[in-house]
């Protein structure tokens, strides 16, 4: 048995990522048990996670006694293992405080974070213009394992949402669309007319709204076809939900990142940051598609051009299935 501890606190792309990293260790080594530390509102999809063995929650609002009290927890093991995915300085100190034969972290660590390893897992190729996958995938051959991503990601299913409207009549799909991001400038505003474009384009269609933040809808669309989950999506529930869908819209965000991971045809609005480094990996998957504003603002960005380029990938999916 081998036993590895992923320092990988946040944020919810982040930790998809390296959850799909996690997993392609797990089918490559056998005897592989893989630990995590995590941060407490992003725990549950950790958790839920197949690949995940053990989950320490790290409660970044509780100071130094929550600090030191979570890594007595985490002593209490002796790791084969510690991989620092996350680079900063709170997670070196974590790197620290275990107790491992090996302490791996990032060659673009921060913060002085670097001065807590044994030794450095190696940047791609294109070094910091990679892909965010691909930098986390470096961390495999330490293990043995090739960089590269085996086995399908999976979740535990734990829904607390009625899916019963993402079923669908006759087997159809709805499209999930997440219309928050964690950055005000990552966030699109047209979600609501290109809601309404998708929905007079087929009346056979139907629209969820979803996501940890409440966006108002306004009443503008019928029940039959639309349903507004924002304010009341947990993160548990999210694969679930995801799986359920036909396509998941999304801005730059976690749930782009899961819809992706997850094989989902998945169309992702970008602004200002660079869909080559962190866009739904990877680009050259025949279900993940990219909208990127003009350029990189997102008010420049029009809910029809979204809808052409929406109705051009369908086209091109349709075609391949």
């Amino acid at each position: 048995m081998t036993e590895l501890l992923i320092i990988k606190p946040s944020s919810l792309g982040d930790i998809v990522q390296a959850l799909q990293v996690a997993t392609s260790l797990k089918a490559q080594c056998d005897g592989l048990r893989i630990s995590w530390i995590v941060r407490d509102i992003f725990a549950p999809i950790v958790r839920a996670c197949e690949a995940v063995d053990q989950t320490y929650v790290f409660d970044r609002t509780g100071g130094t006694k929550a600090f030191l009290r979570m890594m007595r927890e985490v002593r209490k093991t002796k790791f084969d293992f510690v991989f620092d995915m996350q680079g900063l300085l709170r997670t070196g100190l974590m790197t620290s405080r275990a107790l491992a034969k090996r302490k791996v972290g990032r060659t673009d660590a921060r913060e002085w974070s670097g001065i807590f390893y044994d030794e450095k897992a190696p940047l791609p190729p294109d070094g910091r213009r990679s892909h965010a996958v691909d930098i986390l995938l470096q961390f495999c051959p330490v293990l043995g394992a090739k960089p590269e991503l085996r086995g399908a990601l999976k979740f535990r299913e734990i829904d607390t949402l009625n899916l019963s409207f993402a079923e669908g009549r006759g087997g159809s799909k709805p499209i999930v669309m997440f219309p928050d991001s964690r950055r005000a400038e990552k966030r699109w505003n047209g979600f609501k007319q290109l809601t309404d474009l998708i929905l007079r384009s087929d009346r056979s269609r139907k629209v969820i709204w979803a996501g940890n933040n409440a966006v108002a809808d306004r009443g503008a669309f019928q029940p039959a076809q639309f349903l507004n989950l924002t304010g009341n999506t947990s993160l548990v529930s999210l694969p679930a939900l995801i799986k359920r869908a036909d396509w998941v819209i999304s801005n730059d965000s976690g749930p782009m990142h899961l819809a992706a991971a997850l094989g989902v045809r998945t169309l992702a609005i970008f602004g200002p940051t660079d869909p080559r480094l962190f866009g739904p990996y990877p680009l050259t998957a025949p279900t993940n598609f990219v909208v990127q504003a003009p350029v990189g603002d997102l008010k420049l960005l029009t809910a029809k051009e979204v809808f052409t380029r929406f109705q051009r990938a369908c086209a091109r999916t349709e075609k391949q299935r």
